[in-house]
């Protein structure tokens, strides 16, 4: 069974760059078939998905985000990174790995504050 497990800071101040990265075990992200997402949930909100990338590499964006959005890949060290640029408090939220066959990870606090 694929494991995810988020990592990343829990603060973040305004304006700079919110980085998380996303550890695979159990499963290599470049398996044919897969996809690996990032997903959201800020307070008292519903789920928002972000974005993805596939196991050939190939990257896709939620409309609402791409221009503050990359998501990269490391294969050597199995996991998948996200950047979301000039954060400001509402970017505050519950972020999420998971993989496109319903893995999740437990998921992140990361705050955006001053």
């Amino acid at each position: 069974q694929v494991q995810l497990q988020e990592s990343g800071p829990g603060l973040v101040k305004p304006s700079q760059i919110l980085s998380l990265t996303c550890t695979v075990s159990g499963g290599s992200i470049t398996t044919n078939g897969y996809y690996w997402r990032w997903i959201r949930q800020p307070p008292g909100k519903g789920l928002e998905w972000m974005g993805a990338i596939g196991y050939s590499g190939s990257t896709t964006y939620s409309p609402s985000l791409k221009s503050r959005t990359s998501i990269s890949r490391d294969t050597s060290k199995n996991q998948f990174t996200l950047q979301l640029s000039s954060v400001t408090p509402e970017d505050t939220a519950v972020y999420y790995c998971a993989s496109n066959i319903g893995d999740w990870g437990q998921g992140t606090q990361v705050t955006v504050s001053s």
